[in-house]
């Protein structure tokens, strides 16, 4: 809904106002006019004698109104009384679900948001604004019908394809969204069979949200069904996944009132607080290990580094290695929030500038940041000197499980040397004749020695 004190419906206005044949003020003024003649004069009483136009009505409503949102809804309640069929229907519903909203008539905003839908079917954004209101409602009836409303929402997602979607969004981010959608719609329906007391529907509906996308709303509705079923480990369960999730989403559940609920259940379980903290963080591991595996893996099918296509940090535009096959690949896995990774960066950097002109090395620091965001601004604020790269996958080919981990890839695609962590005394010296080392021709002996 609009931010400003302006009422959309004025946008309304502003359009009959401008529309061909709309009068653009409540009287004409004759320039140079005689006196008019008696066969003039009854033609302006016929004229007046008329009935004013349903758009002349519609103009005279708001400009009756002036700035005040209750006579404004009398207004336009009392034009849809005198024309039911009017084509404008639509726009003086919408003008009245706006004033309603402003002056806190829930009910009645509901009422003219359903004639909208009823118009408008497809209309998802009202749809889902109609489910809202109606909740607010809170009588059964209200209940069932925006139950109703959002299976429909429902039904619309998942009915949409990636042929529909705006070209300036990838499949990823279509897809992601899409499951966000689905996640809200289902947490949304659920919440509304929990006041119908179908629990069963409600927790199958929850249960199916956290499956897709888990969310600290769907686990704390579980975290109450299960409460109510008097299944306290269920219950301990739901609310710690909760608490876990409740910081990593944009949701508005409160950190402290799931604390409360869970801290309640766990007392009635074990008698005291002691244990809670463990179980919580084990929870955490949980859940953040389940976030990681349900992400889909970049260059799951990469068999060699020369395989894999990396981005560049942090554009993201695509950056394959298929031409560094045959050649020595030197690379610095670190993070953002890694201080040893900051100190080592221009050490890494002096190493790469001594083998800038030979074709055959390339150096690449390989960002590993589960937040890509943090990225950008890093890289604004320390313009470090090497190619950045986002990992995608390489720091998981090449089991890299602490930062910073330096390698050198040989030219078999094949680990020659690798530092998990650094010496500063002895890093350039040791990285440099590492890379020596790849670069010089393998005799045959050599060769035959491989396992």
């Amino acid at each position: 809904m609009a931010s400003q004190p302006v009422y959309a419906a004025c946008v309304i206005w502003i359009l009959f106002l401008s529309a061909p044949g709309a009068p653009i003020c409540g009287h004409a003024l004759a320039q140079n006019e005689k006196r008019p003649s008696s066969k003039a004069a009854a033609s302006r009483q016929d004229t007046s004698s008329k009935q004013p136009s349903s758009e002349e009505q519609l103009q005279q409503a708001f400009n009756n109104s002036g700035n005040d949102r209750v006579a404004l809804v009398r207004n336009l309640e009392a034009f849809l009384n005198e024309n039911p069929d009017s084509r404008q229907r639509p726009q003086v519903y919408r003008a009245l679900v706006e004033a309603c909203l402003k002056l806190r008539d829930n009910a009645r905003a509901a009422a003219y948001a359903e004639r909208i839908v009823a118009l408008s079917p497809d209309d998802i954004s009202m749809t889902i604004l109609t489910i809202q209101l109606l909740e607010r409602t809170g009588d059964e009836g209200a209940l069932r019908r925006a139950t109703n409303y959002a299976t429909r929402v429902l039904e619309f997602i998942e009915r949409g394809s990636p042929g529909e979607k705006s070209p300036k969004i990838s499949p990823q981010e279509w897809a992601i969204e899409k499951k966000r959608d689905r996640t809200s719609v289902l947490t949304m329906r659920g919440r509304l069979e929990l006041k119908l007391k179908d629990t069963a529907a409600a927790q199958k509906d929850f249960e199916a949200s956290y499956e897709i996308l888990p969310s600290s709303a769907a686990a704390e509705k579980l975290g109450e069904i299960a409460e109510m079923k008097k299944d306290l480990k269920g219950a301990i369960e739901q609310y710690a996944r909760a608490f876990t999730l409740a910081d990593a989403t944009n949701e508005t559940t409160s950190r402290r009132e799931i604390r409360q609920k869970l801290g309640n259940v766990w007392r009635l379980t074990h008698g005291s607080d002691t244990g809670l903290g463990e179980y919580l963080l084990l929870t955490y591991d949980e859940v953040s290990q389940a976030s990681i595996s349900g992400k889909p893996k970049k260059n799951a099918d990469a068999r060699e580094p020369a395989d894999f296509t990396l981005r560049k940090a942090p554009e993201g535009t695509a950056f394959p290695l298929k031409d560094t096959r045959g050649k020595i690949l030197v690379l610095n896995f670190w993070a953002t929030w890694c201080r040893p990774c900051h100190a080592l960066e221009p050490l890494f950097a002096r190493v790469g500038a001594d083998f800038q002109s030979n074709a055959d090395v390339l150096f690449l620091a390989a960002n590993c940041d589960e937040d890509e965001t943090l990225v950008k601004g890093y890289l604004e604020e320390d313009k470090p000197h090497t190619q950045v790269v986002f990992a995608d996958g390489l720091d998981r080919f090449f089991s890299v499980n602490s930062f910073p981990t330096v390698m050198v890839i040989d030219r078999a695609g094949k680990i020659a040397y690798r530092s998990d962590g650094f010496e500063p005394d002895t890093f350039e010296a040791n990285l440099t004749a590492a890379v020596r080392r790849a670069l010089a021709p393998q005799s045959p002996s050599a060769g035959n020695s491989e396992p």
